[in-house]
């Protein structure tokens, strides 16, 4: 069956996680970034994802803004990094990540296919928005799809079940697409058709099941429709 609804992760996928605190680094007021800002960033990400996946096996949910602050708080400790203003900087900065540059280009390639575009994501419904509204890709997505609505973060079903909910197809007809291996995986053992933008060039998780594509950046996704 042809594809006709083309779904993506946000934070990694369409949005580059780590703008934050590159951009926070190149700011003289921040001057203890500079050294630290790509480990700082991978580790603000990585401690982000942990707190979300513990809070759903706890079924202790709150907001992705609360686990990326809390994130966030842990790096900056485990960096040596005391500065309130640093701290206020990029989270300020997370409202605005740059999108990877061939996100409106790839979108727009869809849109003119007739494809259905959507971000699912663990982000807020108002995290989204603002980041859509920034990268001035609003136009090109026809949902801003959050797990707020169902009170658990991703990989539970419940989150993908949104997708058919909100566009009434089945599980074959949808592509998704993630910059996490964990969540290309648990796209895939839910049924759909997914891909895994492995710009790191990391292995495969070893999980219940695997992406269908592994790519390296986002460019040839309308191919793969």
């Amino acid at each position: 069956m042809p594809i006709t609804t083309a779904v993506f992760d946000a934070y990694g996928t369409l949005f580059d996680v780590n703008a934050a605190a590159m951009q926070a680094a190149q700011d003289p007021a921040h001057a203890g970034l500079a050294a630290v800002w790509p480990a700082l960033a991978r580790d603000w990400r990585r401690k982000q994802l942990e707190y979300s996946w513990l809070r759903a096996v706890a079924d202790r949910h709150c907001d992705f803004w609360q686990v990326t602050q809390d994130g966030l708080d842990w790096a900056l400790a485990a960096h040596g990094l005391k500065d309130a203003a640093t701290r206020k900087r990029l989270l300020e900065l997370y409202w605005e990540l740059s999108p990877y540059p061939e996100v409106p280009a790839m979108l727009r390639s869809l849109k003119e296919r007739g494809i259905a575009t959507a971000i699912l994501s663990n982000g807020s419904p108002d995290m989204l928005q603002a980041a859509v509204s920034s990268a001035r890709i609003g136009d090109l997505l026809d949902a801003l799809l959050s797990v707020e609505d169902v009170g658990v973060f991703k990989p539970h079903a419940r989150v993908y079940d949104m997708i058919g909910a909100r566009f009434g197809c089945a599980k074959d007809d949808v592509l998704f697409v993630s910059s996490n291996g964990w969540d290309a995986a648990g796209a895939a053992g839910y049924g759909f058709q997914t891909a895994w933008v492995n710009r790191a060039g990391e292995p495969v998780d070893r999980l219940y099941a695997t992406p269908h594509h592994v790519l390296s950046d986002l460019t040839t996704i309308p191919e793969r429709l």
